[in-house]
């Protein structure tokens, strides 16, 4: 990777975003260093200029950032890191350290957990409930949810209708993490008939 350290004074701005929910989590800076450093140990080190020296992300906290991808900026002078996060991000406690007052891709953390349920079963829970009465149930909780928001949306009240709406979104999940498909193949379906 050709980064340009020089153009702005041996430091690079470095995005963090989670790697799921594609969430920005924080903001630091590297230099050729920590750069280095996080490229070999798959962990952010940045380089901070309040200490002035090396800080690997959760040395105190053990809030570690796992690295998953790197990416430039098309000026060589911007790092974008997608991170899986072993806690809140923020020295604060909170997951981010950007005040956005709610996850806004909460969605697909939901998407997650399901597939955690899938993949290690809670007892008791509800996804798990589910998926033991297999697909056909499946099925029909995600159309009878549709028609519930349909009469939502026509006859009841607007908290009614995200209630709805909101049970319609969740039973697709499940749906389709029955069926072994996600919401980036979804995604890249509805890009792809945008274009």
């Amino acid at each position: 990777m050709n980064i340009d350290f020089e153009k702005t004074g041996g430091l690079v701005p470095v995005i963090i975003q989670d790697e799921q929910t594609l969430e920005v989590l924080m903001l630091g800076y590297m230099n050729q260093e920590a750069y280095d450093k996080t490229v070999q140990e798959n962990i952010v080190t940045f380089y901070s200029r309040s200490k002035n020296r090396l800080w690997t992300k959760g040395e105190t906290s053990n809030n570690f950032l796992h690295v998953k991808s790197i990416s430039i900026d098309c000026d060589n002078d911007t790092l974008l890191i997608k991170a899986k996060a072993d806690g809140p991000t923020c020295h604060t406690g909170a997951r981010s350290c950007f005040n956005t007052g709610y996850n806004q891709n909460f969605i697909l953390e939901l998407e997650n957990i399901i597939a955690d349920r899938y993949a290690n079963p809670v007892e008791g829970s509800y996804v798990n409930k589910l998926r033991n009465k297999g697909l056909n149930k499946i099925a029909q909780k995600v159309g009878e949810e549709g028609v519930e928001t349909v009469i939502a949306a026509l006859a009841e009240t607007e908290t009614d209708l995200i209630n709805e709406a909101s049970d319609l979104v969740f039973h697709l999940l499940v749906l389709l993490r029955e069926k072994g498909l996600t919401l980036e193949t979804i995604a890249k379906n509805l890009e792809s008939r945008h274009k």
